[in-house]
């Protein structure tokens, strides 16, 4: 079997490992002093929509002992990843200018009264502004860099989606 075949035979392992590996890079990148702009953290958001997909599908595979991610997962994580392209692709747009982003995303130094509740807490709150370029590499930000592997991760789901029916039957259901 063709390492490309397994691959998307078990895509449902490696779209679970891929969306915790791109969650724990934005959390180290986070804590190395990047605070993440509301695009940003809606771009989390699709890794841990994948997440609560791809987790249910590996062990769906794994008690069942079915030949790989049932369809339904890898088509579910088709729409989940286009969504991120989408999401991504419009981050990355909105920091070279090419459109305008929301009012939301332009960043605030507005303070927070947060009196009521403890008085320590009232401090200027910032938010980064989704148009500014906060890390790149290779000349690619990190929203680009993100709408490049959502692409991928996009194809690679379909694909699995797209597989043969007879890989999905769990042999649970087989009759001897």
């Amino acid at each position: 079997m063709q390492p490309f075949s397994i691959l998307m035979r078990w895509w449902a392992v490696a779209a679970l490992l891929i969306s915790a590996l791109m969650l724990a890079a934005a959390h180290w990148f986070e804590s190395q002093g990047l605070p993440p702009c509301p695009l940003c953290l809606r771009q989390r958001e699709v890794y841990w929509a994948a997440l609560t997909i791809a987790g249910p599908a590996v062990a769906w595979t794994l008690i069942s002992r079915a030949k790989g991610t049932p369809r339904l997962a890898a088509f579910c994580l088709f729409a989940i990843f286009a969504i991120g392209t989408v999401t991504a692709t419009f981050h990355a747009g909105g920091e070279q200018g090419w459109w305008d982003l929301p009012a939301t995303c332009m960043g605030s130094t507005e303070s927070i009264n947060a009196g009521d509740i403890l008085a320590s807490l009232d401090a200027p709150a910032t938010m980064p502004s989704c148009g500014d370029i906060a890390w790149s590499w290779l000349g690619l930000s990190m929203a680009t860099w993100n709408a490049l592997i959502s692409l991928l991760l996009t194809g690679c789901s379909l694909v699995a989606a797209m597989r043969p029916r007879d890989a999905q039957v769990p042999r649970l259901y087989r009759e001897p």
